[in-house]
């Protein structure tokens, strides 16, 4: 009698467990994927929108913009390399210097505009100076405002910022990465996680090597944060 009477709120326990989990990386983006594989007269343009910050604006050293070195160019590269029949645009909406809420303030109407098939979201290193509940409400209001346009949504950890102690345990860049972590489950979104490789690298000292800048990641860097997103959009036909 007792397991019958606790039995509706182990279901509804399981069931939240269940929803509460990054999507699965095989399956979230298989309709994108099937029309990145159709053919001319079957296929479409497919908008893969960057939204963020100084990073993916492109930004290296002294100010200088390397769009065709920075990782929503890599992006598409790799993509065309498995897609050679796919029309792709890959569409920058970030700001350098810009934050999360400054990001969420302007979606609607200079992001979601372009009907991105996929968006990319890439805050944290802006977000270490607003605070953890800001930039969390700031997250999730961009989230929920794609989710309702039925946008597919890939959240995006930080790269580094040489300042920053990547293997201290409360270091700043860290608490932004468990809290987009935990967004990506509780909206059953995408995660690339880039911080997670950066942070293996730093335990060999190397990180500098993959930086153009103070808090710039160079084309190796790139490359890093690029292959994280391509796992996601990995042609598996």
């Amino acid at each position: 009698m007792k397991l019958l009477t606790c039995l509706p709120g182990i279901l509804l326990f399981l069931s939240i467990t269940s929803q509460a989990q990054v999507a699965d990386k095989n399956s979230y983006l298989a309709d994108v994927k099937k029309e990145l594989n159709a053919v001319w007269p079957k296929n479409r343009t497919i908008n893969i929108v960057f939204h963020g910050h100084s990073v993916p604006a492109g930004f290296w050293h002294n100010h200088e913009v390397h769009t065709l070195e920075s990782y929503p160019h890599l992006v598409l590269r790799k993509l065309k390399e498995q897609y050679p029949y796919a029309v792709v645009n890959v569409i920058v909406t970030a700001i350098g210097g810009e934050n999360s809420q400054k990001g969420n303030a302007r979606l609607e109407k200079e992001v979601l505009v372009h009907r991105p098939d996929v968006l990319l979201i890439d805050y944290a290193l802006n977000d270490r100076f607003q605070g953890m509940e800001k930039t969390k409400e700031a997250w999730d209001g961009m989230i929920r405002k794609a989710l309702a346009q039925h946008i597919k949504v890939i959240l995006l950890t930080p790269s580094p910022d040489q300042r920053v102690d990547l293997l201290a345990a409360d270091n700043p860049l860290e608490q932004h990465t468990i809290q987009i972590r935990q967004l990506a489950e509780t909206h059953h979104v995408g995660l690339a996680d880039p911080y997670a490789v950066f942070k293996k690298i730093a335990l060999t000292g190397a990180v500098k090597d993959y930086m153009s800048h103070v808090n710039h990641p160079n084309l190796a860097g790139h490359e890093i944060i690029a292959n994280t997103i391509i796992e996601w959009l990995a042609n598996t036909k």
